[in-house]
């Protein structure tokens, strides 16, 4: 059998997952061991782990978060901010999101709120929850952007099914009355 018109095949099938796999299985030794059904559920499983890992990829960058490296595995909990372990293990689970409720983060400043809350993004785009991410002094100025173009009625729909809207830095300005 032809493995190049199959792995050609493969990619214009937009199955690049499969391809780069059924490609690394011709190059091991003792594949042929595996049964037809072993081998092909390799396949797919590659396949459903790549366009997993590009739909996060595209959701973390949707999101637009201010701290895209925040990850939930580098919570510090030795610093003096009081989290607590088992209540952001919990956290984590996004259980409150699938809940629709809400997580408000209340320390002083330069405690890591910011960080910590888009460690929560992070972990929420992972479980496939869509996230975003606003600064408040400059959503007055993006309200009057999309306002004026006309885009706001749209903007609004948009935000309104997204799963988790972060609003940061929601103290440090006056709110204007727009």
């Amino acid at each position: 059998m032809l493995h190049h018109p199959t792995v050609e095949k493969l990619y214009s099938l937009r199955l690049g997952g499969m391809a780069a796999a059924l490609a690394e299985q011709q190059a091991q030794e003792g594949i042929d061991r595996l049964c037809f059904e072993e081998r092909l559920g390799l396949l797919v499983e590659r396949e459903a782990s790549e366009r997993e890992s590009r739909q996060t990829t595209a959701r973390l960058r949707r999101a637009k978060l201010k701290f895209a490296d925040a990850s939930p595995e580098d919570i510090d909990y030795r610093t003096v901010r009081g989290l607590d372990r088992a209540l952001t293990a919990r956290l984590l689970t996004c259980e409150w999101v699938r809940r629709r409720q809400n997580l408000i983060l209340i320390a002083p400043t330069g405690l890591g709120k910011s960080w910590l809350a888009c460690a929560f993004a992070v972990q929420a785009c992972r479980q496939g929850f869509s996230v975003a991410y606003l600064r408040m002094p400059k959503l007055s100025e993006e309200l009057a952007l999309v306002h004026g173009s006309g885009g706001y009625a749209r903007w609004l729909a948009q935000l309104a099914k997204t799963d988790i809207v972060i609003l940061d830095d929601l103290a440090m300005t006056p709110l204007s009355a727009s």
